[in-house]
Parts: C-alpha cells; structure tokens; sequence
C-alpha cells in the first residue's frame, strides 16, 4: 500500500507536511486531501491535527489502508464522487492536491479549482504539485513517457505558469506563491531521509513544482 503512491512513503509525507505547516495549517483547521492514497499525508498529520480531515481517492482498497493506519475515528476517508468534494460550503481551511493536477486534464484540474474555492473559507489556501516544462528536471519525466513503449497507460500532464495564473483569476483565487520542484523552499523541522539513503537538511522540496493560492 505505501508503494502504490510511488514509494518513500515516510518522506514524502514529512514533507507535506512540513509544507502545509509552513503555510499556516493549525491544528484546529479542517483540511481536504484529494488524492490521499494510502495515508502518506495523513499518517503524518495524525497526531497534530485535531480539527476535520477528509481524504478523497478513486481507490477503496487505499482509503481502507489509511482508515486503519490512522484510527482516528473522527476523520473521513471517502471514495471521490467524480470532481465534486464532498464537504459542505466555506467548511475548509486547506484543501490539498499532491501528484493530483499531474494525472488530470486540463478541464478536470479547473473544475477542482472550482469546487475547491466552494468549500474553502474566506482566505483558505489550495496548495497543489505539479509539472512544468521549464524545469529540466520535468522534462526527464516527460522524455521517460515519450520513449515508453505504451505511452497511454499513465497521464503525466504538465501545465505552465500562464494557465495558472488565468485559472486562478478566473476561479475567484490569488497566486501567493509558486515553487520550482527542483528548488528547497520548504522548511523542515528534521532530517528527511529517502529510501535511496539521501538526505534532506533545513529546507527540502518535493520535485514537482508547487503553487500556494488563496481564495479571495
């Protein structure tokens, strides 16, 4: 289960963590997952979090794994009801989308853009990840894909700064702030140690790029 979300379970999480914290999560805020997977997020976030977390994933077999490996009876674990998020209006202080935006389209993304600023409350924040061409690093992703002898399995989409800046306008949110994936930008509160035996001191990053806007 911690594989089927790409591996370094622990890590990733902690720094997801660390980046939601960096944006003002406290511990009676309510956030949504979307794309929660098998808890790497959550299990983090467990002892910290009083307030209402909601996971969303198409995957019931990982929901059940976080559900379990969480044992917080008060929070929810739901299969994603197509693009709506199933919380009511102005109820969320965060809502989240980690290597979300990267396997949808385009139109998919903004319609969760959408409902994301349905749900949020005045001055909630969407933290997501995601892909852009400029970065060297990405451009290897998208190269992996273009020699892969059955390109069609996976979605790996990529999106530019532009799109975002005019989804954004368009969606009722301000850009706070964009991150290069290949850059450390996220305080850590301790050593992150990845499965390969690397490290990551002070300030990591998560390889995708990531955007920070809030609802106006």
């Amino acid at each position: 289960m911690a594989m089927a979300v790409g591996g370094d379970f622990e890590a990733v999480g902690r720094l997801e963590r660390c980046l939601l914290l960096q944006q003002g999560l406290r511990p009676e805020h309510t956030l949504i997952d979307v794309g929660c997977g098998s808890g790497r997020l959550a299990t983090q976030l467990r002892d910290f979090l009083g307030g209402l977390y909601v996971g969303i994933d198409i995957v019931p077999e990982l929901l059940e794994h976080a559900r379990a490996l969480c044992a917080r009876d008060d929070w929810k674990f739901e299969r994603a009801p197509g693009l709506e998020i199933p919380v009511a209006s102005e109820s969320a202080d965060f809502v989240c989308f980690f290597s979300v935006f990267t396997h949808l389209t385009h139109e998919e993304t903004y319609r969760y853009l959408l409902e994301s600023r349905r749900v949020l409350k005045p001055g909630g924040k969407v933290v997501f990840s995601f892909f852009e061409f400029r970065l060297p690093l990405h451009w290897l992703i998208f190269e992996t894909v273009l020699n892969d002898a059955n390109p069609h399995k996976v979605l790996n989409q990529f999106m530019d700064r532009d799109a975002i800046r005019a989804w954004a306008e368009h969606a009722g949110f301000v850009v706070a702030e964009i991150h290069d994936g290949d850059k450390p930008h996220i305080a850590l509160d301790a050593t992150v140690h990845f499965e390969d035996g690397r490290e990551m001191h002070g300030l990591g990053n998560l390889g995708q790029s990531v955007c920070v806007l809030v609802k106006t």
